[in-house]
């Protein structure tokens, strides 16, 4: 893939000030900044969200950003990992100082991989995977202390990443998380400031983006997939 073929799927911004700048909402992105005290501050832009205003409060920081199709591209268990990544915490703080060289050595490689004329795409999605990977183990380290909302807020992601095509009422992943539907909507409110209805909604819609934009089923198809009563009444959703 040639290296102005990326801009479509991948951009590195040094000077994020908005969200404006973002590829789509659809997108994912990684936001990593320093702070004064020798803390590196990670912000997580989740599908069909936009950073928090507190991001555009720093003047100096990177952005990674790219399109969901970059993570479908491996493997499931990559992809259900990333996610979750994304969706535990939508900030999350390195103290590590050798964490911190080891994130901002990887970096450094990518910026040389984005900027050089003769880049491979293969090679810098390679090494952006090698970033998000040791960004899961410092993440899972810290998870480890996590309260036990956290946790169950962790498996709801889980189970709804692989069952939402084919599970979409909030009592089947209340029952196989062990909690009430009314007890895992208070936690996903507090956690997420959504509903379990709204979570798996947004993950409907990113689907259905996906599939149309690459042609790959009918509108027809996709709202039966969806467990549509009808192609109007998908519309009215989409």
């Amino acid at each position: 893939m040639k290296t102005e073929q990326w801009n479509s799927k991948i951009i590195l911004v040094e000077q994020f000030e908005s969200n404006n700048q973002l590829l789509s909402d659809a997108s994912m992105g990684i936001y990593f900044h320093l702070a004064d005290n020798n803390q590196m501050i990670i912000h997580f832009k989740p599908l069909n969200e936009v950073f928090k205003q507190e991001v555009f409060t720093t003047s100096e920081g990177l952005l990674i950003n790219f399109e969901r199709d970059l993570i479908d591209e491996d493997d499931i268990e990559y992809a259900l990992d990333v996610m979750s990544l994304f969706n535990k915490y939508p900030k999350f703080i390195l103290n590590k100082l050798v964490e911190i060289k080891q994130v901002q050595s990887i970096i450094g490689l990518l910026k040389t991989e984005y900027n050089n004329k003769e880049a491979s795409y293969i090679m810098f999605k390679t090494v952006l995977k090698v970033l998000i990977l040791h960004l899961i183990r410092y993440q899972n380290n810290q998870f480890l202390d996590q309260d036990l909302n956290q946790k169950r807020v962790f498996q709801f992601l889980e189970l709804m990443e692989t069952e939402f095509l084919n599970q979409t009422k909030t009592l089947f992943y209340a029952n196989k998380i062990g909690i009430s539907t009314k007890r895992l909507n208070q936690i996903l409110k507090e956690k997420l400031n959504l509903t379990a209805k709204q979570i798996i909604q947004q993950r409907q819609v990113t689907e259905a983006k996906r599939r149309l934009i690459k042609s790959e089923i009918t509108t027809k198809e996709l709202a039966f997939l969806l467990d549509f009563d009808s192609v109007s009444s998908f519309s009215r959703f989409f």
